[in-house]
């Protein structure tokens, strides 16, 4: 009859395999390892710590031996395993991730999953895989501009000055107008949401009419003075800078984040930003409106309140969005704005680099 190669512990390896079998924090697989060695000191044979523990004989042999040849340490590694033979070789994966590069598909703008697998005689999942290792991701596209304002780099220091430095005794208000936000209504009353279904709407809409935003975001603070009309001249825009002068207390200087549309710049606003000097108009190089926070707040006026909303008319609209700043300004949070300008430069620096490069 065959007898287990009997287990015998020093005292620093018995307070060690206790130690190990008690935690909670270590491995399973570990913990159990500790526990058939302590059995197996005990003088049991391995059927009967394997049926103690409701494992196989066969592992518990295992791990006697693996004790026996090289200590504790033997029971924290595992055997290296030699795995599935790998069926797609280190060229096909290169091919692939250069078609991925620097070729298209013969009809479509781009490859999917589907297309690739055929062009390349693997499978999707495959793909998958060799895209989510070297980061590609054919399906996205983003949006750039680089602005071509011969002042950009000035525009660009003022106005990241005045959000990571701005000046004592006055207020930062970056300010734009969102026009024609449109009073939509749809043409058949959606389903709510349910377990297992998502609210609807119809893709169709009637039009009721458009009304337009003016907003001012205090950067420093985060609340929003606002002003609906239903038009954006200079006219309007003038009617809002009197109302931001008639809200701001006295004593504060008013510095205004505005892009170059030409409303901003219309001789009447000049000659009354002259007549009202606490007023310092900075303008945003062309081609950057990413410049001004104000942008985030409209977007989020736009995810959050306009697009699935359902309006009857203007006055529902306008109703619609005071409301939405009002709740704003109960618990009002700034944007904080973390880029330098060196860093930005240094971003557009690199990628006009890259653009004079394609385009040579």
């Amino acid at each position: 009859m065959r007898t287990a190669a009997p287990v015998r512990l020093h005292p620093e390896q018995r307070t060690a395999l206790e130690q190990i079998a008690r935690q909670r924090s270590l491995p399973a697989r570990l913990v159990e390892r500790a526990r058939i060695v302590l059995r197996a000191a005990e003088g049991l044979e391995n059927k009967h710590i394997a049926a103690q523990m409701g494992i196989m004989p066969e592992k518990v042999a295992r791990w006697r031996k693996r004790f026996l040849e090289g200590g504790i340490v033997a029971l924290e590694k595992d055997a290296p395993r030699p795995g599935r033979t790998r069926t797609i070789r280190e060229p096909q994966v290169r091919k692939i991730v250069e078609m991925t590069l620097h070729q298209k598909p013969a009809n479509a703008t781009h490859w999917s999953t589907r297309t690739m697998a055929a062009a390349s005689g693997i499978s999707e999942a495959s793909v998958r895989r060799i895209w989510r290792a070297h980061g590609l991701k054919p399906h996205l596209v983003k949006t750039f501009k680089l602005s071509r304002d011969p002042e950009f780099t000035e525009k660009l220091e003022d106005i990241v000055g005045l959000y990571l430095n701005p000046p004592e005794h006055a207020m930062v208000l970056c300010a734009d107008e969102k026009s024609q936000i449109q009073a939509l209504d749809r043409t058949q009353p959606g389903l709510p949401i349910k377990k297992g279904r998502a609210g609807t709407m119809t893709h169709d809409y009637k039009r009721n009419g458009t009304a337009t935003l003016f907003a001012a975001l205090d950067a420093l603070e985060g609340e929003v003075i606002s002003m609906c009309d239903d038009r954006h001249r200079h006219q309007e825009w003038l009617k809002f800078l009197r109302g931001i002068d008639s809200v701001v207390r006295d004593d504060k200087q008013i510095h205004m984040i505005v892009d170059n549309y030409a409303t901003h710049k219309h001789p009447k606003v000049q000659r009354w930003l002259a007549r009202h000097p606490r007023f310092h108009i900075h303008f945003t190089p062309t081609g950057c409106s990413w410049l001004n926070m104000v942008e985030r707040f409209f977007r989020d006026l736009t995810e959050n309140r306009l697009r699935r909303g359902v309006f009857r008319s203007v006055e529902e609209l306008i109703a619609a969005i005071n409301d939405y700043i009002d709740h704003h300004n109960e618990n009002p949070k700034p944007f904080i704005w973390t880029a330098k300008a060196a860093d930005i430069l240094e971003k557009v620096k690199r990628a006009r680099a890259v653009l004079n490069l394609q385009s040579a």
